[in-house]
This record gives C-alpha cells, sequence and structure tokens, in this order.
C-alpha cells in the first residue's frame, strides 16, 4: 500500500476568504515504511498573508516572490500524489485548501478525492485518546516523537513528524497477508502463510514458541502498554473482584 502523509502552510485559516497555499511538504510510505522520497514546494501564493499567520511560518510574502505559484506546479504535485493515501492531520483543513486551488486551475484538475483517498490521522487520534489534546506537538510528547526541533511550522517537517506519529499511532493494525496462496517474508522470522484446507492437509500443525520470541513478544507489549496508558488489546481482559 502506498501512503503518501502530506501537511500544509497557508496565508490563513479559511480558504473561503480567498487564502492560498504557501507550502506543501509530502513524505512517501510504502507498506508503512519510509521510501525516502519527498515532495516539496513553496508557492507564491500572490496575496498578503492574514495577521498572524506569517508569524506561525515564518514565511513571508518577500521570501515567497520568486518561488512558482501552484498552477506551475501542480501537475507534479498531483504526479506524485496519484492514487495513494493521504495520511492528514485534521484532514478537512488541508483538503478544502488545494480543492481550493484546483478549483481555480478549473474543472479539469477536479478534487482530491478524484485522485487519491485520505487518512484523517486527527480522528483517529481522537479514537485512541478521546478528551485528550490531539495536536501534532500533544501526540509528539504522548507517543515519545522528538519534535524540539519544531520551532515554526514547516509543511515538510510536519510531515516528518506526522509520519512518525502515524505510526506509533497505528501500531499493531497492520493487515495479516493472507491474500495470496503463499507469502513468504525474510529474516530471521522467516514464515510462509498458506490456505489452510483441512480436507487436503489433515491436521493443523502445531507451532512452538521459543523463550526468545516470548520474551520479544512481551518486550513488545510493554511498550504498547505504556503507550497505550497502561492496558494493550492483545492483553487478557481484567478479572473482576468476586
Amino acid at each position: 500500500m502506498r501512503q503518501i502523509v502530506l501537511d500544509t502552510e497557508t496565508t490563513g485559516l479559511e480558504w473561503k476568504k480567498g487564502n492560498r497555499v504557501v507550502e506543501i511538504g509530502c513524505v512517501e510510505l510504502i507498506e508503512r515504511r519510509p521510501t525516502g522520497r519527498t515532495y516539496h514546494q513553496y508557492i507564491n501564493p500572490q496575496r498578503e498573508f492574514e495577521q498572524g499567520a506569517a508569524e506561525v511560518t515564518g514565511l513571508s510574502l518577500e521570501f515567497l516572490s520568486d518561488k512558482p505559484v501552484f498552477a506551475a506546479i501542480a501537475d507534479e504535485f498531483l504526479a506524485f500524489i496519484d492514487g495513494a493515501e493521504l495520511v492528514i492531520h485534521n484532514a478537512a483543513f488541508d483538503v478544502g485548501f488545494l480543492d481550493y486551488e484546483l478549483s481555480l486551475l478549473g474543472e479539469a484538475y477536479g478534487r482530491l478525492g478524484d485522485r487519491v483517498t485520505v487518512e484523517d490521522s486527527l480522528l483517529l487520534a481522537r479514537q485512541r485518546f478521546p478528551g485528550q489534546r490531539n495536536s501534532l506537538d500533544a501526540l509528539c510528547k504522548r507517543l515519545g516523537v522528538d519534535n524540539t526541533h519544531r520551532q515554526l511550522h514547516g509543511a515538510l517537517l510536519d510531515a516528518q513528524l506526522l509520519c512518525d506519529v502515524y505510526l506509533n499511532l497505528t501500531a499493531g493494525q497492520r493487515e495479516i497477508g493472507f491474500g495470496g496462496a503463499e507469502e513468504a517474508t525474510s529474516g530471521a522470522a522467516a514464515a510462509v502463510v498458506r490456505h489452510f484446507d483441512p480436507a487436503v492437509a489433515g491436521a493443523r500443525p502445531r507451532v512452538t514458541v521459543s523463550a526468545d520470541e516470548l520474551a520479544a513478544h512481551e518486550a513488545r507489549l510493554a511498550t504498547l502498554r505504556k503507550k497505550a496508558g497502561g492496558r494493550c488489546l492483545w492483553d487478557p481482559p481484567a478479572l473482576e473482584a468476586g
């Protein structure tokens, strides 16, 4: 599965007031692993920042004056994200701005939803940590992601931090690969997964686990318990006092 962790910076909070995108940052994941491919672009918004917006990013119209306009980078950007699942924190904000930018280019460009699917990491965080602060900074602190170098908002930096946050937030939610007739993995924990047909194979094989594997499993559960606040999904249910 190909995913793109994406962040944007803008001239203000609402595209309906004519605010524009000034920076896009993207990090590519394949099967939940960073590939090293990124996309980063500053954009000339051709309008002033709203009060306070420039201070958040440290950008200025003077700095952006020699950067390309969105129309000049749209095809390259769309080619980078095409067909992927976008992971965005507070997706409605970024998608709204990018759809607005595309609308200014004409109907032929359509909307983001015509090209990609979207996973909102803010909604995931609210499900995992209901009633708590779930800003990017708060999640970095809660999930142990180092963001001490984040002094200002920056699209690529924030996408890189969100990438780490998302992978921690969704740890243990990968699908088991039962889709193919046979699938092998490499390395010390190599295994072969096959469709099981009792009529053909007879009794199920019994799999034994070594002491080292049990210790590694327990260490992983301990990490998940710490992140989840005391318990994780794989723990047995607590017994009620009689």
